[in-house]
């Protein structure tokens, strides 16, 4: 399978480096030169093209016409929007998804069909197979509901640091699912430490969401 990434930040990194070492045909796109050529040495595997991902002539460059999966995983909302847009409408690539850095977005992004992530883990299993993308669909489906999915980053200043999973504070209705740590993904037990610089993923009810950020994150 042919995924072609456009954004070589830390996302873009990850997910290019986790994909190539299962097999997958990666291309990255990424608009500063600074970045794709330190990409490009990282990752010998993947094919990182030089250039802005809103540009149809890049895009082209980058393979996207042979595609079966385009992820727009950039710090800006509109230019993922963008990138979306012309992936599914001019060049009709299969699949599309789409990180979204506001919340407030989401909506929008979903009006327009493209399906929504904002973390890394849920993008690579949407790409890896068809079981898991059924499993997180409906997690997503949820999260219009009842559900919340909730990625939050430990700073050293969290009441979560340097305390196990089983020495958490959390609200009854969540649980933590994976952890992120330099790169590792880290399926949590009772004894797990958390650490700074941790990236939680956790599912809650709806209305137990901003508890949960509180016991991870703190007050704000």
């Amino acid at each position: 399978m042919y995924v072609l990434i456009v954004g070589g930040g830390k996302v873009g990194n990850f997910l290019a480096k986790t994909l190539s070492k299962e097999s997958f045909d990666v291309a990255i796109v990424e608009k500063e030169d600074s970045f794709a050529q330190r990409i490009a040495e990282e990752l010998d595997h993947v094919l990182v093209i030089a250039g802005d991902g809103c540009d149809p002539a890049k895009l082209e460059d980058a393979g996207i016409a042979r595609a079966q999966v385009v992820v727009a995983v950039t710090g800006d909302d509109e230019d993922n929007l963008i990138i979306c847009q012309l992936a599914k409408d001019t060049f009709g690539v299969p699949r599309v998804i789409a990180r979204v850095n506001n919340p407030r977005n989401e909506t929008t992004f979903q009006k327009l069909g493209l399906d929504t992530v904002s973390s890394t883990t849920i993008i690579t299993k949407l790409i890896e197979e068809e079981a898991t993308i059924g499993d997180i669909f409906t997690l997503l489906a949820l999260k219009r509901g009842k559900l919340s999915i909730v990625e939050a980053i430990l700073n050293t200043k969290s009441p979560a640091v340097d305390k196990t999973i089983k020495e958490l504070k959390l609200p009854v209705q969540s649980i933590l699912a994976t952890i992120i740590r330099d790169n590792q993904i880290i399926f949590p037990k009772g004894e797990t430490k958390l650490l700074a610089g941790d990236s939680v993923i956790a599912l809650s009810s709806f209305d137990q969401e901003s508890a949960l950020r509180e016991a991870l994150q703190g007050k704000e």
